[in-house]
């Protein structure tokens, strides 16, 4: 892929920020650019000149993963958002060296974990078990189909549908208790009628192999009722303490992913 072209203004890219130290890592940047390290003291940023015409086109996000996968793998790392830019390196070493006790104590954080994100989404086909384990439910299925109507199919439908998600939620509650020991910190996103399960989990890698192993055991013991998905290891994103206010011309850590809807 030919390199994007850099802005006239001199801005660069940051992907995210390290100890010192780390090795520059190999994977091309975004629009193609080569990455390379900017130290302030004990801190370094991984940058590379800033394309013009920025978008967020799928091989410029998966471009920005790969850099930060390779950091991930040396060390910790603070993620930065998709299309973070700094005026220019001097600015970028004053940041680093302004910021370096907030930065440093996150990355000290982080250190030796990655990032495992956990999702459940409810099986509808689920409910025929319940049909025929429900003595509540079997009952009225049987009065739906002796006296069919709009209303009771109605009924009937919201019941199973409802059933179907306590059922999956309860599961995915046992997952959760059986994860949650293996990580030192776990934050939830959010859940909908369907998923019922969206966990990050903050674990030491040393517990990498354990932890897949529990999420094998909740796929098979809930496969049933519950479709897990498990993806990582991925750089800490959801553990980041965004609390403090980070500088304005350089964005607080935060998630970026590869999945959202872009172009090629």
């Amino acid at each position: 892929m030919a390199a994007t072209p850099p802005t006239a203004d001199g801005s660069l890219y940051v992907y995210g920020i390290v100890t010192k130290g780390t090795r520059v890592p190999r994977a091309s940047g975004v629009g193609g650019a080569a990455v390379r390290l900017v130290t302030g003291l004990n801190l370094c940023a991984a940058v590379s000149a800033a394309p013009e015409g920025l978008r967020a086109r799928r091989r410029d996000l998966t471009a920005h993963q790969a850099v930060l996968d390779e950091l991930a793998e040396q060390g910790p790392v603070l993620p930065m958002r998709f299309a973070t830019l700094v005026p220019g390196e001097d600015e970028l070493r004053h940041q680093l060296r302004d910021r370096r006790t907030y930065f440093g104590e996150q990355l000290e954080s982080l250190r030796g974990c990655v990032e495992m994100n956990v999702k459940g989404d409810s099986v509808p086909g689920f409910f025929e078990q319940l049909v025929r384990t429900d003595d509540e439910l079997r009952a009225l299925a049987r009065r739906t189909r002796q006296r069919p109507d709009y209303e009771a199919n109605v009924r009937l439908g919201e019941a199973l549908a409802q059933a179907v998600r306590r059922e999956a939620r309860r599961a995915a509650d046992d997952v959760l208790s059986r994860l949650t020991p293996l990580a030192r910190r776990v934050t939830h996103g959010t859940v909908d009628g369907a998923q019922v399960l969206s966990t990050s989990f903050l674990v030491p890698r040393e517990e990498l192999v354990r932890f897949r192993k529990a999420v094998d055991r909740g796929a098979r013991r809930y496969g049933d009722r519950l479709a897990l998905r498990v993806t990582g290891p991925l750089p800490c994103y959801s553990f980041v303490d965004t609390t403090a206010a980070a500088p304005a011309s350089l964005s607080t850590p935060a998630p970026v992913s590869v999945s959202a809807s872009a172009g090629a």
